[in-house]
């Protein structure tokens, strides 16, 4: 199924599905298909554009998952879905065997954490299939990237490697209209880091491309206020409301009813009314 997100008309909700036994904001669904959908509905109902399924978990120092582990976890709930419900569905995955399966059963958008560098089949996948790809600015790999990672000039670097990263999409037949760029929040970035992608994001519209941030419940939202993931939905609509106010598009997030409400005001402050098709 095609889906048309008129991107830049207002801000999108990415709802998050974690199918993990190990996600970092416990919230993980790790097993139960119909508990899975029934979780996806409800975001929809609360105002999601488009539901985000992992099966494996990407926080600082996660263990990786074997194919087969990570396609047992995501695919039957990605079959269930796109028979139920009416947003896209993006596979959040760093395998193409993974993506692969997802959008032959319904996905319709990628969302690789690698910007389709690690798995070079991805972004050749991407383009038979004419799937939306969200493309990332990691720093190291999830195991050790947040081990002292250091930049001589932070934004400066992730807006040439995301630059990179388009042109390598593109020559492997990626659309350009199918690319949403993401700087990465909290993948090889000190707390300093995320301040500073949060100040000056803005600067990522030189890309020409949707941009999507994700600062949902981060731990550099714990370092500020000192609480645990699930007390941290006042600071991540905070984070959100910033980063809609610089340029994002699209705010990947857990608690989607609060942040459906934070884009709306803000959208109402300051959204143009530029669109962007994707």
């Amino acid at each position: 199924m095609s889906f048309q997100l008129e991107l830049g008309s207002r801000t999108h909700i990415m709802g998050i599905l974690n199918l993990t036994p190990d996600s970092f904001s416990g919230d993980g669904i790790h097993g139960d298909v119909g508990r899975a959908v029934e979780q996806a509905e409800k975001m929809i109902g609360e105002g999601a554009d488009i539901i985000d399924v992992g099966g494996e978990s990407t926080r600082p120092g996660a263990a990786a998952v074997s194919i087969e582990e990570e396609i047992k976890r995501v695919i039957p709930v990605v079959e269930k879905l796109s028979r139920v419900v009416r947003v896209p569905i993006s596979i959040d995955t760093r395998k193409s065997e993974v993506a692969h399966q997802a959008l032959d059963k319904g996905a319709s958008m990628i969302n690789d954490i690698t910007g389709l560098e690690l798995d070079t089949s991805m972004a050749d996948l991407a383009a038979q299939y004419n799937a939306k790809v969200i493309i990332m600015h990691i720093k190291g790999e999830p195991q050790t990237m947040q081990e002292e990672p250091v930049y001589s000039d932070l934004m400066t670097e992730i807006t040439e490697k995301l630059a990179d990263l388009i042109r390598n999409a593109e020559d492997k037949g990626v659309k350009k209209e199918n690319i949403i760029i993401d700087p990465g929040i909290g993948f090889g970035k000190t707390f300093e880091h995320n301040l500073e992608i949060l100040q000056s994001l803005s600067r990522f519209k030189s890309l020409g491309r949707p941009i999507l941030v994700g600062p949902s419940r981060k731990s550099f939202i714990g370092n500020i206020l000192g609480v645990e993931p699930r007390q941290r939905i006042f600071g991540t609509a905070a984070a959100a409301a910033i980063a809609i106010k610089n340029g994002a598009d699209i705010v990947r997030v857990h608690d989607v009813r609060e942040m459906k409400q934070v884009a709306m005001v803000v959208d109402s402050i300051v959204r143009s009314k530029e669109v962007v098709n994707v």
